[in-house]
């Protein structure tokens, strides 16, 4: 076992972990042996829960506040897509390490036996790769990375460690066919559809477990997947959202704002109101509503500003077209105001969509699952026959 002055804020970081129920006693002994420090750099960018900003960390310059942020429960950006300088990192990360507590839980909701062979999407630090290596042995852990610069940073890693876990530097979303068959497939990346592979190289009844959701929003949301007897589909319930970085084949570029109103601007826009409060529509980063209305509304990227007065403005951006609205929630208003232009009129999808989980009871994660087949993949509400949003 590796030993520091820092293990007491490792040791109080497993207690309270342990004491939410997201670290499992059969997890316990591995997370206590598998460090996270063991799997990051020198320099790292933590995020500040007090500031809301990821900030440089450097363990040369201030161990004792970078062991500080390894061992509490935050994200850690290990990798910029490019910094303008050593301390300034810009546009948006490209690799990281999640927080323990999505970590340990990914492990628990994944059921690993002793003798799982286990296969995972997103190597990103070698740690959760470590983690897995450790309860099951080495052998039965591959696990892929499509950045070749990571992928080699995580190989030392796991090396020095003792677990020289296999790393394929490759495409995640091919899988591995030649260490097929898996009892186990775990993505630690935001996937907006499963590929079929996977239950392809998956053994009758194993799982699949993935964090999955639409353009819509950031979020995903965390689904299980069992493995048909047959092996020819695979389906499973949602058990509870996380945001995670997108794999790289499904990352969004982002909508430029200037671009939508160059083709329609507020002259060619329909105004109407709507008797839809922001606490009912919810501005919440996890609220369910907004995974449900992504089922529903298409190619649609929704952004939530920053309430200024009273007032806050909620936009959303066809991925299809130029088309936009914008709602505009005050408070202590009974009604917003709605401005839309363009082919689509988005709003009035949302509001059906919104309108849709209303009417269906306000259905948190747990009631939605997904079945994926050849095909394609079909997202549904209590059962299989109730479909919410299909590509078979």
């Amino acid at each position: 076992m590796i030993t520091t002055r820092h293990d007491g804020g490792r040791s109080a970081l497993a207690r309270a972990l342990f004491a939410a129920k997201h670290l499992t006693s059969d997890w316990a002994p591995t997370f206590a042996v598998v460090p996270r420090s063991a799997f990051l750099p020198d320099v790292i960018w933590p995020y500040d829960m007090d500031t809301g900003a990821s900030v440089r960390v450097s363990r040369l310059d201030e161990p004792d506040v970078w062991h500080g942020y390894v061992n509490a429960d935050v994200p850690i950006v290990t990798q910029w897509d490019q910094e303008s300088d050593e301390h300034a990192p810009v546009v948006e990360p490209t690799s990281s390490s999640s927080m323990p507590s999505v970590v340990v839980a990914m492990l628990r909701d994944l059921q690993v036996t002793g003798a799982s062979r286990v296969l995972e999407i997103g190597t990103g630090t070698g740690w959760n790769a470590a983690l897995l290596a450790h309860r099951l042995g080495r052998f039965n852990v591959v696990t892929v990375e499509v950045d070749a610069s990571i992928a080699a940073r995580a190989r030392g890693y796991l090396r020095r460690f003792g677990l020289p876990v296999q790393v394929i530097t490759a495409d995640g979303l091919l899988g591995h066919a030649a260490g097929a068959p898996y009892d186990r497939i775990i993505a630690t990346c935001g996937m907006r559809s499963i590929p079929y592979s996977w239950v392809q190289q998956s053994c009758a009844g194993g799982l699949i477990l993935a964090p999955w959701g639409t353009p819509y929003s950031h979020l995903d949301a965390n689904v299980r997947l069992t493995v048909a007897d047959d092996g020819r589909s695979a389906s499973g319930r949602f058990l509870g959202p996380v945001e995670f970085m997108k794999l790289r084949a499904h990352h969004l570029t982002w909508p430029d704002h200037d671009d939508y109103m160059s083709q329609h601007g507020f002259d060619d826009a329909v105004t109407s109101s709507t008797d839809i409060t922001e606490d009912d529509f919810g501005t919440g980063r996890f609220d369910a509503s907004h995974f449900a209305v992504g089922l529903r509304v298409r190619d649609c990227v929704r952004s939530v500003a920053e309430k200024r007065e009273g007032a806050r403005p909620v936009w959303f951006y066809s991925l299809t077209d130029r088309s936009w609205a914008v709602v505009m929630f005050r408070d202590g208003e009974k009604e917003a105001t709605v401005h839309q232009a363009g082919e689509r009129r988005l709003w009035d999808e949302v509001e059906a969509a919104w309108r849709w989980w209303d009417a269906s009871g306000r259905p948190g994660y747990e009631r939605f699952g997904l079945t994926v087949t050849a095909e394609g993949q079909t997202v549904w509400l209590d059962e299989p026959a109730n479909v919410c949003r299909s590509t078979a």
